[in-house]
């Protein structure tokens, strides 16, 4: 599986009082699992739906209820160790993890803390300028999310909203191979790329459905060299910054929390091994609880479930099943339509993009489709605040605009008034272009006509143009404004150097 080589990553350097010093960052980032019932019971995991209102009797701790696990959980659970190219158990078993909090009834929650679903894995990072970073997962379990306590609605009481109680988690563990705020907001961007091209998780990081525990230490230059090589002394201790649920708040965070250890060290202190919380208002962590270790928690096998064992025929129909993955994708758009780098990653970058200029550029040049997709397109619906699945032009649309283009029926000038038009509008772009006259004046006795009356009313600008050829442009952009834009633009740019001399 992790046969790829490393590459050398490029650590974030703070320089202290008593010299440089470099993060070491390692993330727990809890995926909820695209099910319609939770992981132990039939309960709905639809959302919106009223307090409390999606809870079985398992899902409430009742006495005698026995856990019954999804298989379509699990499924989507292996899923994702296939995308990262991971290592799948077939066998592994649930744990029970004890601790009393108010939204957790049976107060324990079943994960799996010995014998994980998947196994080591990896995911490949992409980073400013041509660089990639391989991370490296350890392991991907699956484990009950509990409930939400609601604080707010009364000054002397708390609430508890169990809907959530039971809902499927992944919890995706990396290697502390991460060197710089900005890696890890890229890896988690990554994961949930990948997840959302899968169908195992939405990504949703606003309500949580995605969310990152961020493990942060900080030593000195070359220890994290040594520590690879088997060497663990170098390195600092490590806090845990707690529910992360936004890429711009976990680079934050992860500044803060190093700058706050280097200062505990340079001045003589110990760091303290602890879970944090991130105020974005602050822009600080502050102290939430001492960090526990596994016997705290008291882990034990779950009584209630066997160890589950997996088919290795079941595990090979999922993975012939698995959609193409986003550098997959990338790598053959920049093959097939002859696109940069850029371009494709900017495509690839949700599986509904990939798809609606795959329509688009069907039959076509794909440089002409990629450009008007990302640029014309993907422009106006930022500057509409809309989504792909809300855009008032489709795919067979401009592709009929890009139709139109490329047999000179329209010019590039046309095109974008034509493509105004079909977003306001609608429409069929072929129909508009005939009843309103658009089509392009290809007739070179027209445009010539045109040419030779704005030659003949500017001779001053002609003589100069005949000096400084490069002035011809002028008279290509008036013969244009002349014939409303729809004269031929290589016409007109061949006829204007031919009657000037150039």
């Amino acid at each position: 599986m992790l046969d790829s080589p490393l590459p050398a990553p490029a650590p974030k350097v703070i320089d202290g009082l008593t010299g440089p010093w470099e993060m070491v960052i390692g993330l727990e980032v809890h995926a909820q699992i695209a099910s319609r019932a939770k992981l132990f019971s039939g309960a709905s995991t639809a959302v919106g739906a009223e307090p409390n209102s999606q809870v079985s009797f398992v899902d409430a701790g009742m006495p005698g209820m026995l856990p019954v696990p999804n298989e379509g959980c699990i499924a989507q659970a292996v899923r994702t160790g296939l995308g990262l190219r991971a290592r799948i158990n077939l066998r592994s078993a649930f744990d029970r993890k004890n601790y009393f909090y108010p939204d957790l009834p049976q107060g324990y929650q079943i994960s799996q803390l010995f014998h994980p679903l998947v196994g080591e894995g990896e995911v490949w990072v992409d980073m400013p300028g041509p660089s990639r970073r391989r991370v490296r997962i350890e392991r991907i379990h699956v484990e009950q999310d509990a409930g939400k306590s609601i604080h707010d609605m009364d000054p002397a009481l708390s609430f508890v909203d169990l809907n959530r109680t039971g809902v499927a988690l992944m919890e995706i563990v990396s290697r502390p191979d991460i060197r710089s705020p900005e890696e890890a907001a890229a890896y988690v961007a990554k994961l949930r790329q990948i997840m959302r091209y899968l169908g195992t998780c939405d990504g949703d990081m606003q309500h949580g459905n995605l969310r990152a525990d961020v493990n942060v230490s900080v030593c000195r230059p070359g220890a994290w060299e040594r520590f690879m090589a088997g060497d663990p002394s170098g390195l600092g201790t490590r806090c845990e910054i707690k529910n992360m649920n936004s890429l711009r708040f976990i680079q934050q965070a992860i500044d803060y929390e190093a700058r706050r250890q280097i200062a505990i060290l340079e001045d003589g202190g110990t760091v303290v091994q602890e879970t944090r919380l991130y105020d974005p208002d602050r822009g600080e962590t502050r102290s939430m609880r001492s960090k526990e270790e596994a016997h705290d928690y008291r882990y034990f096998p779950d009584p209630d479930l066997l160890p589950l064992e997996l088919d290795q025929a079941w595990v090979d129909a999922l993975a012939a099943s698995l959609p193409e993955l986003p550098d997959d994708k990338r790598a053959r758009f920049v093959a097939q339509y002859g696109l940069s780098d850029y371009d494709a990653a900017v495509l690839t970058a949700e599986a509904s993009d990939a798809a609606f200029f795959e329509q688009v550029a069907a039959g076509r040049d794909g440089k002409m489709a990629a450009n008007w997709v990302i640029n014309d397109l993907f422009g106006r619906l930022r500057k509409d605040g809309l989504a792909l699945s809300d855009s008032p032009v489709s795919p067979d649309q401009l592709g009929a605009i890009l139709d139109l283009i490329a047999s000179g029926d329209i010019s590039g000038k046309i095109a974008k008034d034509l493509f105004e038009i079909v977003w306001t509008e609608g429409g069929d772009p072929r129909a508009i272009v005939e009843a309103r006259g658009m089509r392009q004046v290809t007739d070179t006795a027209a445009i010539e006509a045109a040419v030779d009356a704005v030659i003949r009313d500017n001779p001053a600008q002609a003589e100069k143009a005949r000096a400084q050829p490069k002035l011809a442009g002028w008279f290509v952009g008036q013969v244009m404004k002349a014939t409303g834009g729809k004269a031929n633009p290589a016409a007109v740019n061949e006829l204007v150097a031919r009657k000037l001399g150039l």
